[in-house]
């Protein structure tokens, strides 16, 4: 078999898999559909964050800074920058603080969506958006990570003969 062929099937674990064999350092022991899941949630909260920090900067500095503003409200972004790190590395205490932190940007979205005009309006609704979408999928990705599979029992211990029994007995 090619070297190419054993790496892909080392890297994707299949359902026949036993648990211990998916047991991840950093995410713990998950099935392989919601490890996807997990994987696919990680890669949207970056995305949506840096999107939001995009959106934060690009208002303030360029797009529609505030009449007789010095820029210095972009400074707003920088609370945001500090979750990047935590998020790459599958850290989900950065999870759970940006997914707090982050009504801060709604709120500002609510407020000026309803005081300001023209483009303003329209970023402060992004704003919304992102912000509503990071904490979703910020709370989604918690949520997964703390269903952890029980451990396995083990070899010789009352639940691993009697799950024996059971298995011996069903086929």
């Amino acid at each position: 078999m090619p070297l190419s062929g054993q790496l892909s099937r080392q890297m994707t674990p299949s359902i026949d898999t036993p648990t211990d064999e998916l047991a991840d350092p950093i995410l713990g022991q998950h099935p392989p559909e919601r490890l996807r899941w997990i994987e696919h949630l990680r890669w949207a909260n970056i995305a949506l964050l840096l999107a939001l920090i995009g959106l934060s900067l690009a208002w303030e500095l360029w797009l529609a800074p505030l009449k007789g503003g010095t820029g210095a409200l972009a400074i707003k972004a920088l609370p945001l920058a500090l979750g990047i790190a935590g998020l790459l590395k599958h850290r989900m205490y950065t999870n759970r603080w940006l997914s707090l932190l982050v009504w801060l940007y709604f709120t500002e979205g609510v407020v000026r969506a309803t005081s300001d005009q023209g483009l303003s309006q329209w970023l402060a609704g992004i704003e919304l958006i992102l912000s509503v979408g990071l904490f979703v999928c910020c709370a989604v990705y918690v949520k997964l990570r703390l269903r952890v599979l029980p451990p396995k029992p083990k070899k010789g211990s009352p639940e691993a003969l009697a799950a024996q029994a059971a298995k011996d007995a069903q086929a």
